[in-house]
């Protein structure tokens, strides 16, 4: 039977949103998943392994407005080692903007990856506010665009979704300042330690 690779390219992959939605497209999925965790030591054990499979899920969160630097890496690996048998490569990505179009540069570097080393590219889902929706009553907006991916992925009817809280920007804006403040709390930092700019001087090494 026909099955998926779901690789998670998040720096913190244990602990990771990009776990929970790599689990909700996995629980909507007709077809059958495996799951494994982009690490620095496991490139050509999954190399090797995407052979198995005729589709790959990358899934991963913005940085920098591109790919996280061990995605990087493992792609630079992807290259050099390329499986026998290539699979369709789709793509979930998440980031902490609340415009989904934020994540556009990161998926155009992945398509020129694809194009560039005979991969196809399946579907592709763009989400935005992605660190917080989870925790939010805006949950469902990504869990039903996660449901429609899988769908699309498991039926080869590729398509590109995106999607974000029905926000506006300074309602957005608002409630994440909220949100991180409340967090620095946890760990002993205030609003405006986390708001300071000179992070990287000597004196606060």
């Amino acid at each position: 039977m026909e099955k998926i690779l779901i690789l998670n390219g998040s720096p913190r992959a244990p602990k990771s949103n990009s776990k929970l939605y790599a689990g909700l497209f996995s629980d909507y999925c007709p077809r059958p998943t495996d799951y494994a965790a982009i690490t620095r030591n496991n490139h050509l054990e999954l190399c090797a392994q995407m052979e198995k499979y005729t589709d790959v899920l990358l899934v991963f969160p913005l940085y920098a407005d591109a790919l996280p630097v061990g995605l990087l890496n493992f792609l630079k690996s992807l290259e050099k080692h390329p499986p026998r048998k290539k699979p369709v490569i789709s793509v979930l990505i998440n980031c902490g903007f609340l415009e989904a179009h934020q994540n556009d540069i990161a998926i155009r570097m992945l398509r020129l990856f694809c194009r560039n080393n005979g991969y196809e590219t399946g579907s592709v889902l763009k989400l935005g506010s992605g660190e917080a929706i989870l925790q939010t009553p805006f949950r469902y907006v990504a869990k039903r665009s996660i449901r429609k991916l899988a769908k699309a992925v498991a039926s080869g009817r590729h398509q590109d979704f995106s999607a974000t809280m029905p926000l506006t920007r300074k309602l957005f804006l608002w409630a994440s300042t909220v949100y991180w403040t409340n967090y620095g709390k946890k760990f002993g930092i205030t609003k405006q330690e986390m708001q300071r700019m000179d992070i990287e001087s000597p004196d606060n090494r």
